[in-house]
């Protein structure tokens, strides 16, 4: 009931500061009084998944929303031993000594994972992200979940802010696409990376659109950089999709020559190239090998746990014609993988019915397009790479189509809204006529 009380304290607090600043309280098309409710309805969301890592699936040494959070206690506890081990923890500076193996880590069950072997294990930044918010919640796990709600909320008011100037006449669609689809709402709103995940894909995306639109401030710099950062010690295959795409759309923006295709060739070819040659600059950065060890620890893992959504997949090599062949297969477990192989069970038959609500969509889309003259080719092309980039890495190397529902959730609101670019919502509003309305 403490954690309960605390949380909700704060949750009045925050509300308040956020009627008060611009970013929240004055948005185009989504009056406050919304971004509250999307706020609240976050903070229910992330409720119900401990609910459930609780009552319904009680493991709590397998279950994310909690491990990190567990794990976090021994770090923070630190702090009033000796501060300075603490400090040394949370910036990852000076952390590998046999001391804080022997007093901290030994004690953590996911500081060391043995079907892993990613450059860094981001695993650690989660739990270093609760032994900061250790720091005022006082241990109680709905205050880390109230803090967790509130930056995916953040995240996915930028994104929103960024391309609401794209669908003008659409921002009510826009909303739905980007603060109610269930599979976000539930995966992005608990103690997960996926929320913070959010949170710095959202802002990146913002401080890009204020950059493109001249609207610089001195600390933008800084918070880019930050974000970056964040979203590489995050999930840096998913920072590796979005630059290329978000360097596309700067270059397009601001460069009418050459051709929208010759800057995607170019680009592209630029960073294909360096991609399959990275390791000659950076030792250990062969990034063919890394995702083909990425989809050995997945299936290692799969295989430990006995997982019920595992299905064997053709294995990759370290040669770009093995990821070639996998690419169309690759493609269909992200993008249609819930319908196409099912898991079965309530989250199985809800992530299929999400999934055809998506095909369902974009088929009335591309249907009553508008005209091609009329769409915002740099931003579709830019959304349409991110997602098949993303996609395609989430297919090779994720055979656990439990997983594989949780990690694409960063795509599926550029989904949702590369059909919005394309819509006419003047002909849908023929026979859906509540598609006009907005939130303001």
């Amino acid at each position: 009931m403490t954690g309960v009380l605390l949380a909700a304290a704060y949750t009045a607090l925050l509300l308040l500061w956020m009627r008060r600043t611009r970013f929240f309280g004055q948005v185009p098309g989504l009056h406050f009084r919304w971004v509250a409710a999307f706020f609240l309805l976050r903070i229910g969301a992330g409720v119900a998944l401990w609910a459930i890592y609780t009552y319904v699936y009680p493991d709590r040494a397998t279950a994310d929303v909690f491990k990190y959070f567990d794990d976090s206690a021994h770090m923070y506890k630190s702090l009033a031993e000796n501060p300075w081990d603490y400090l040394r923890m949370i910036t990852g500076i000076g952390n590998d000594a046999p001391h804080f193996r022997d007093l901290y880590y030994k004690d953590m069950n996911n500081w060391v994972r043995h079907y892993e072997s990613d450059l860094y294990n981001d695993a650690h930044t989660i739990i270093r992200f609760n032994a900061i918010v250790r720091l005022f919640s006082f241990g109680e796990f709905h205050v880390h979940s109230m803090v967790t709600a509130f930056l995916s909320l953040t995240g996915l008011v930028g994104l929103y802010r960024a391309f609401v100037r794209s669908v003008p006449g659409k921002e009510g669609l826009l909303a739905v696409a980007i603060f109610l689809l269930p599979s976000v709402l539930f995966w992005a709103s608990g103690v997960l990376k996926e929320s913070l995940l959010f949170f710095g894909i959202g802002l990146l995306m913002y401080q890009v659109d204020r950059a493109l639109h001249g609207n610089i401030r001195w600390r933008d710099p800084l918070l880019l950089a930050f974000n970056v950062v964040m979203l590489f010690f995050l999930k840096f295959y998913v920072l590796l999709s979005l630059l290329p795409a978000l360097i596309l759309l700067v270059w397009a923006r601001k460069r009418t020559r050459p051709a929208l295709w010759m800057k995607m060739t170019l680009l592209y070819g630029v960073f294909i190239l360096l991609g399959l040659n990275l390791h000659y600059l950076l030792p250990g950065w062969d990034i063919l090998n890394i995702l083909m060890m990425k989809q050995r620890d997945f299936i290692g893992l799969a295989i430990h746990v006995n997982s019920g959504s595992f299905a064997m997949p053709e294995l990759l090599f370290p040669d770009p014609w093995s990821f070639i062949k996998q690419a169309p297969s690759a493609l269909s477990v992200a993008l249609l993988g819930p319908v196409l192989h099912h898991s079965g069970g309530v989250f199985g038959i809800l992530s299929a019915v999400e999934n055809m609500f998506f095909v369902l969509f974009l088929m009335v889309c591309i249907v009553q397009r508008r005209p091609w003259s009329s769409v915002d080719k740099p931003l579709l092309a830019m959304i349409v790479l991110y997602v098949v980039l993303l996609a395609l890495v989430i297919g090779w190397t994720t055979p656990v189509m439990g997983a594989v529902v949780r990690y694409r959730t960063p795509l599926l609101p550029f989904l949702l809204v590369a059909g919005l670019l394309v819509l006419d919502h003047s002909r849908m509003a023929k026979w859906l006529p509540w598609s006009t309305r907005s939130f303001a």
